[in-house]
């Protein structure tokens, strides 16, 4: 995102979302499984938990691998998978899976030690014996991005917001009985027409639903606008929209039938929608150490604050990391020209009133509990249904005093 899209009379952009029943959303929910019942027994569980999955006419499988410390029995981690699988709704073959019937493979050993030497105890703690116990080091280098901006409640950007929306309605509607043809893989897509950076209308919105073989395109087409688009786009936003359901014409075939699954496929979905940078580390799976997971979490809780702040209408936040030490080695902050304050003051609060360590992160944000399965689809950021931490604007009115915008 640049300054070009803030002063662009008219911009197209789009973002994707995916139901629960995808297949690399449900390789997702597997491994956030795995981290939730290994945070159930031990807070200060270790994981780093990947799944993939696949079927075909002769056979049903699901590979869950990776570090976990202290290690899961077996038989916890297949009956994780299966209810995973049962909870999605794959309860039959013919929809591309199910519990009941398919075959895992279960390969996971403890955390390496000599990753567990730098993230136990940071190189400020070995350095200084009088620090404050939450010099933790990071459990990977890496670069993490967060972003909010004010043109939706969530203060995440309208595309990803509402593909987010679509994509948990297909799935209300197919669950409570509604659309009962409905079958659980699906996505969707939203297009929206910016006018110098802000929303005017939806240009375009596609839907791909998975469904069974004795209902018409026709119906199905009738149904979704019925039930699933109306009720979730404000229809201000429906001028002159193009809607394109099941394009191909077709989706029986779904499911890890139709394709392939492997956890941390969809950080794009997971995040921002395109709208902002991504560091190119995935979520799920791992636990509150890997600062993939919980740096990405907090640069969300600082960029959404500063909006929340009035500070600015758009911000993307950058943390950078090297193993084994507990301070970011960067931060950065840009307002794509929308700040109310100089971008130096801003990142001068952001140092006063934001600890980035890991464990600092852990504490303020409360990371070390089981709350992660439910944060595996639709999304990670702008969620109100669940309880996600880093979504609070717990010090938006702090921000703005300081600021002196108040």
């Amino acid at each position: 995102m640049s300054d070009t899209f803030m002063s662009a009379s008219s911009l197209l952009f789009t973002s994707e979302s995916v139901t629960e029943g995808h297949p690399d959303k449900i390789c997702d929910q597997i491994s956030d499984a795995v981290l939730d019942w290994s945070l159930s027994q031990t807070p200060n569980a270790r994981v780093g938990c990947e799944s993939g999955i696949k079927s075909d006419e002769a056979d049903d499988w699901v590979s869950v691998f990776g570090e976990v410390t202290p290690l899961p029995p077996k038989h916890v981690v297949r009956d994780l998978v299966r209810k995973t699988l049962n909870d999605i709704g794959y309860t039959d073959r013919t929809y591309g899976t199910a519990g009941h019937t398919v075959h895992i493979e279960v390969h996971l050993s403890g955390q390496s030690a000599d990753i567990a030497l730098g993230v136990d105890k940071g190189l400020e703690a070995k350095l200084d014996a009088t620090t404050d116990g939450l010099d933790t080091g990071a459990g990977d280098q890496g670069m993490m991005f967060g972003f909010a901006c004010n043109e939706t409640e969530s203060l995440m950007p309208l595309p990803i917001d509402l593909a987010h929306k679509l994509a948990r309605r297909l799935t209300e509607v197919r669950k409570n009985g509604t659309l009962g043809y409905l079958r659980p893989d699906g996505k969707s897509q939203v297009t929206v027409e910016y006018q110098f950076g802000k929303p005017k209308r939806v240009d375009t919105i596609v839907i791909s639903t998975q469904h069974a073989e004795d209902v018409s395109q026709e119906q199905i087409q009738k149904d979704l606008d019925t039930f699933v688009i109306k009720p979730i786009v404000p229809r201000e936003l429906l001028v002159n929209t193009r809607i394109l359901i099941n394009p191909t014409g077709r989706f029986v075939i779904g499911g890890p039938w139709g394709d392939s699954g492997l956890t941390g496929r969809k950080i794009i979905v997971d995040t921002y929608g395109g709208m902002a940078r991504h560091g190119g580390g995935a979520f799920s799976g791992k636990d509150p150490t890997k600062v993939d997971r919980s740096a990405a979490y907090a640069a969300r809780y600082v960029a959404k604050n500063i909006v929340a702040a009035g500070l600015a209408e758009r911000l993307e936040v950058q943390l950078a990391y090297a193993i084994g030490v507990a301070k970011p080695v960067s931060i950065m902050v840009e307002s794509f020209g929308t700040n109310k304050v100089d971008e130096e003051q801003i990142l001068d609060l952001v140092n006063k009133h934001f600890d980035l360590r890991p464990a600092a992160i852990i504490k303020q944000l409360d990371l070390r509990r089981p709350i992660y399965q439910r944060t595996a689809a639709y999304g990670h950021f702008g969620r109100n249904d669940i309880d996600a931490p880093w979504e609070e604007t717990d010090k938006a009115a702090l921000l703005r005093s300081e600021a002196g915008l108040s």
